[in-house]
């Protein structure tokens, strides 16, 4: 006979089991709390502890055992007769270009939102469209069509445009500071374009009309009432400029390392590949710190944006603007700042891959080799890259390890949508949010160190992950959770729980529930936090530059190879298909989607 406290505990477990099967809402978010915290937080306390623990190439160095607290590598990046050089001067470098790139790029952003937006300016709608092609391109993309047009002679390779057309150019011009900062600023203006141009369409314009009736004259009205209602945009972009910035590696690295000119993020990376991982986590931590001290000024503003509440549901803007006689001219400045950010970049790069010498347009010159040869002669028999094998085993590593990341990340991002609207205003709701947002503060490159600290070796039943896809398959996932957990939080915002309370009365399990209802009701917006994380992870190289090992390449650190080696239209080919692949699926997400990243502005 069985005892009647097995019988009750049979009874509880029979209980659990079938809560378990009708509602595992709270299973669900004990398993994301667990994951997260581990695979967020984990990797900043490793990084943490690394940083002040005795490093084991530096035990004769400092004179104390493997693993014993030091404050060594705190002295050494501060303090030391190397700090100069190692620590202050990249990072007054860093600031000082991330200052000059921030005011050119908020200038640039607002006089174009200010013409698209407010005036009656032709073809609004295409001019705003393309504004944002900059932003869908690698960043670093720039970078390259920059060295193509003025690379001279310090690095290896083929000659630059400028120098085969008989001029030189000079350092400064060809590497450091000024192209930099130049090619930062045209590949980063879209971000306060977009936040610039959503305030404007926003703003009530009866308070400039209101103004207007009592005599105030126009550089009144600006100065006194539109410009402080962009106040928030203003912030906002500035500090996303100054974050993306100080996170940067590609355009820093292939247009600082010829001349030696680092920043902090190319100074972490010399670091990293010198093996000095007590200093590379000093350095991440900085970098670490300054990224949420500019994202937590950021959501403060966002916060104190409420002050500047200017849409009263009345705004029209019917009376635009009239342009006149600047009419012309502001639509030839439209059509330079896209030759100049979009089409000469990409033309520049994609004219490099078919001639043999860059700089000459005689019929000889051109070529297909760089893209179709079976043996290209002048780079020692290498093949073009629709046919070359380490092209083709990179662009696989890509597509697969991209495609699981996108619906890893878009999965996870459309369960932490569901448990934070389920449980909206509880604590776990809250903690997961804030979670699922902390790697989107982290800049790239410390995101990146971070992980290669944590998986690097053992830590417990956790093995080494160093070396494997897996690894990067992680690290990139909950690097772009942000993006897939907005869009699974604000699509199951859209949807009450009624159809799913009808399908529970009719004993329908969650699972019936969750995949045959919630899902494919929602299918459109969560669609977006999978094809999101696919076109970042696409672009992707300053995260797996760390992670990414010569036996597991990615087309983009093939392209940082090619780089490396000075096979320059090589580069730029893999490049161009990129920029090709990012291009289809950003469409393929307006069509999904039915809107795109304009969409809320004038004309589209």
């Amino acid at each position: 006979m069985m005892n009647p406290d097995d019988r009750s505990l049979t009874a509880l477990v029979r209980r659990r089991l079938y809560r378990l099967r009708h509602d595992p809402t709270p299973f669900i978010a004990f398993l994301l709390v667990a994951a997260l915290t581990y695979l967020v937080l984990g990797p900043l306390l490793a990084l943490l502890s690394e940083g002040f623990r005795v490093q084991f190439r530096d035990i004769s160095r400092i004179g104390e055992p493997k693993g014993s607290l030091t404050f060594y590598y705190l002295q050494r990046v501060f303090t030391s007769p190397v700090s100069e050089s190692l620590f202050w001067l990249p990072l007054q470098r860093t600031l000082v270009m991330s200052l000059v790139t921030l005011v050119g790029s908020v200038l640039l952003g607002f006089i174009l939102a200010w013409i698209l937006v407010r005036t009656d300016c032709p073809a609004s709608g295409f001019f705003t469209k393309m504004m944002i092609l900059p932003y869908i391109a690698p960043s670093w993309t720039f970078a390259l069509a920059w060295l193509t047009l003025f690379k001279n002679r310090r690095i290896a390779g083929p000659m630059g445009i400028m120098e085969t057309l008989g001029y030189a150019p000079p350092d400064w011009v060809a590497y450091g500071f000024f192209p930099i900062t130049v090619t930062l600023l045209f590949s980063l203006f879209p971000l306060s374009f977009l936040l610039f141009g959503s305030s404007l369409q926003s703003v009530d314009v009866q308070l400039e009309e209101s103004a207007r009736m009592v005599g105030a004259r126009k550089e009144v009205i600006l100065r006194k009432i539109v410009l402080p209602m962009l106040l928030p945009a203003l912030m906002s972009s500035g500090l996303l400029i100054i974050s993306r910035t100080i996170g940067s590696f590609g355009t820093p690295y292939l247009l600082g390392s010829p001349v030696r000119y680092t920043l902090l993020s190319t100074a972490l990376y010399g670091a990293v590949q010198r093996g000095e991982q007590g200093i590379a986590s000093i350095l991440t931590m900085v970098i670490v710190l300054i990224g949420v001290a500019v994202v937590s000024i950021d959501i403060y503003f966002v916060k104190e944006a409420k002050r500047f509440v200017t849409v009263s549901g009345k705004g029209s803007f019917q009376n635009r603007q009239k342009l006149g006689i600047l009419k012309v001219p502001a639509v030839l400045f439209l059509i330079i700042v896209l030759m100049v950010s979009i089409v000469l970049p990409i033309a520049t790069l994609l004219i490099s891959t078919i001639s043999y010498r860059m700089g000459i347009f005689t019929l000889d010159n051109f070529t297909l080799d760089y893209w179709i040869a079976p043996s290209i002669s002048q780079l020692a028999g290498i093949s073009g890259i629709l046919r070359n094998p380490d092209v083709i085993r990179s662009a696989w590593n890509s597509v697969r390890i991209v495609s699981v990341v996108s619906l890893f990340a878009g999965g996870i991002g459309t369960f932490i949508g569901y448990v934070s609207v389920r449980y909206s205003g509880s604590k776990i709701a809250g903690y997961l949010k804030q979670l699922s947002f902390l790697p989107y503060i982290i800049p790239t490159i410390g995101f990146g160190a971070a992980y290669l600290t944590l998986f690097a070796v053992r830590r417990g039943p956790i093995p080494s992950l160093y070396g494997t896809m897996f690894l990067i398959i992680l690290a990139m996932s909950i690097k772009y959770l942000p993006f897939a957990a907005r869009a699974g939080t604000a699509a199951m915002m859209q949807l009450g729980t009624e159809p799913e309370e009808a399908a529970m009365i009719c004993g329908a399990p969650w699972r019936e529930r969750f995949f045959k209802i919630v899902v494919p009701i929602l299918k459109k917006t969560l669609i977006t936090g999978i094809i999101l994380p696919f076109i970042s992870g696409m672009k992707e190289l300053t995260l797996v530059i760390f992670l990414a090992t010569p036996g597991i390449e990615l087309m983009t650190t093939q392209v940082l190879r090619y780089i490396d080696y000075g096979y320059t239209q090589l580069a730029n080919a893999v490049t161009v298909v990129i920029i090709f692949v990012i291009m289809i699926l950003t469409l393929l997400l307006q069509k999904v989607t039915g809107s795109g990243i304009t969409s809320g502005l004038r004309g589209n």
